[in-house]
């Protein structure tokens, strides 16, 4: 189906009626229609500009001979959401982004998409309506947020949340918090280290759907203005070449997203994103694959939370080209795939430079000779469970110690504001999966108190939940099967010795099989948390986080 459907021929003429109220001219009508997804609102301050963006498209695109026609999409701000009970609804617009974009797209008929999202579910959602849809289609985001400044040293909005759990314990006072406060988010823009949002802006780059520059331009640069431009551009020559998502996305792409994520040390939210884009695009992705890449693939990049370089350093380094092309120098790309440049990706980073490399290391010398992240399996997570590796001190690399466990993340926020855990615990946080929190809240306040408190070289923490990309420390999560629907965490005791190996990939409680069936038997499923609203469709549909926590087709 193309736009002609809905501006030509007789059958049309009502069609045509509605496209005159809405001021189109004839030589419009005869234009490519090009649907331009806005996310900009006024709660979120990486879209607080994305109507600059969204008119610099709209100039592109007019340029290059297509007709622009804009509609939104939703976005949450996840900091904002972060710690009560509004993290619910931030995975789940995901998939209301995915779905809404389709309807817009398919009802009106557009021959070609731009997308302009920039935070964290924004990004993947529209991905995942890009695969589904597979019109012609390009991204160009909002970009970062510059880093804000405290004491003479860059900070960013994961510095404030530990903050919090340094004044809890007494280690910076009142001022010094409100100095925090006032400086760590200093303009617009997704916020400024390699936390979801610009993780998946990154991975974007990687797969082929954006221009260069799209992951890391900041968002006040007017290089970003540009770069829009051009999106605005391009997005007709790919109607004109009829390259689509699907031509671009393929087996070899997403290879390529997860090799640059593990060089990079994204967020573990990657982990949900990817399989559930490539399950749009018909592709399903093992997360135990993850391993195989990151074994081959040495981390190179330590950007914040789990080093002091942001995503402008890492602009000003080469971008996301510099990265794939040190990664070239042991192949570990696929360089074939046309990409939306209209050119392979290959072409793409051929003369691509490193520029500084204490922000992106050569790939002789890295922080790590394993990626960034790690799926872990044992008999606490029999389908998977996720950590990002290089934000882990190495001291909790391997880690022993007796389960304190909570039914939500409030209670273990009590607990650990309050004093009462100690050195060598290990906190399990568990009915906050994708059914049973419903919607996978995220767990930044329990461990950014962790972190602010002076206990993240001695404590660990694992829940079915997931964690911020701004967490830091032995943060384990997505693990599988949840405790809502009888997984092994929900038979975690009190007192019960868990053994962290991250190296080896394993997460085991120490208790027998035996036990543990007779736990089972005993186990009943918790009162759900909502009983009315979205949240609960979203928990009758939604599979594992083991799976991307995609939405069953089939109920």
């Amino acid at each position: 189906m193309n736009s002609d459907s809905v501006k030509s021929g007789v059958q049309q003429a009502p069609h045509r009626s509605l496209f005159n109220a809405l001021g189109f001219t004839a030589a419009e009508r005869e234009k490519p229609l090009i649907g331009i997804v806005s996310s900009y609102n006024e709660i979120v301050p990486g879209h607080m500009n994305l109507d600059k963006i969204t008119e610099a498209v709209r100039l592109g695109v007019a340029e290059a001979g297509g007709m622009p026609v804009v509609f939104p999409a939703i976005a949450v701000c996840d900091g904002i959401a972060m710690g009560h009970a509004g993290m619910r609804y931030s995975l789940v617009t995901r998939d209301l982004i995915a779905d809404s974009t389709e309807c817009m797209a398919r009802a009106h008929a557009f021959d070609a998409l731009v997308m302009i999202p920039n935070c964290d579910k924004n990004v993947p959602g529209l991905l995942m309506a890009a695969a589904r849809i597979n019109v012609p289609t390009i991204f160009v985001s909002g970009g970062a947020m510059l880093a804000g400044r405290v004491g003479g040293e860059k900070r960013s909005l994961s510095s404030i949340f530990e903050a919090v759990g340094a004044y809890e314990a007494g280690k910076i006072d009142m001022d010094k918090l409100c100095e925090f406060e006032e400086n760590v988010c200093p303009t617009c823009g997704s916020c400024s280290g390699m936390y979801t949002a610009n993780s998946m802006n990154c991975l974007t780059e990687a797969i082929g759907m954006g221009l260069k520059g799209n992951g890391t331009i900041p968002a006040v640069y007017s290089a970003r203005i540009r770069l829009a431009k051009l999106a605005g551009n391009q997005i007709v020559e790919l109607w004109k070449k009829n390259i689509r998502p699907r031509d671009i996305m393929t087996k070899e792409a997403f290879e390529n997203a997860m090799t640059v994520d593990m060089a990079l040390g994204c967020s573990t939210n990657t982990m949900l994103h990817l399989p559930a884009i490539a399950h749009e695009a018909g592709i399903e992705l093992d997360m135990e694959y993850a391993n195989e890449i990151s074994a081959r693939t040495p981390n190179l990049c330590h950007l914040a939370p789990a080093g002091h370089t942001y995503i402008e350093d890492l602009n000003a380094a080469g971008g996301i080209y510099a990265v794939m092309k040190e990664l070239t120098k042991k192949d570990l790309l696929h360089l074939d795939g046309i990409t939306v440049t209209g050119h392979t990706t290959g072409e793409n980073i051929k003369n691509s430079v490193n520029l500084d490399p204490e922000v992106i290391r050569p790939i002789d010398n890295p922080y790590m000779a394993t990626g960034g992240i790690a799926v872990l399996k044992g008999n606490i997570a029999p389908e998977t469970a996720v950590v990002k590796r290089s934000a882990v001190l190495p001291e909790m690399m391997v880690h022993e110690g007796p389960a304190r466990v909570f039914d939500c993340e409030e209670d273990a926020i009590s607990a650990i504001k309050g004093g009462d855990i100690k050195p060598g615990d290990v906190v399990v946080i568990r009915y906050e999966g994708p059914k049973g929190g419903p919607g996978m809240r995220e767990m930044l306040n329990p461990t950014s108190a962790i972190v602010g408190m002076g206990l993240d070289s001695t404590v660990a923490l694992i829940t079915d939940g997931r964690f911020s990309g701004a967490s830091r420390g032995a943060s384990i999560g997505h693990v599988s099967p949840e405790a809502a629907v009888g997984g092994p965490i929900a038979l975690i005791r009190e007192g019960d010795t868990i053994r962290i190996d991250i190296p080896a990939n394993k997460l085991d409680v120490l208790v027998s099989d035996e036990e543990l069936e007779e736990r089972r038997k005993a186990w009943r499923p918790k009162e759900p948390n909502v009983k009315d609203g979205y949240l609960v469709r979203y928990a009758s549909m939604v599979t594992s986080g083991s799976h991307g926590a995609i939405l069953k087709s089939n109920l």
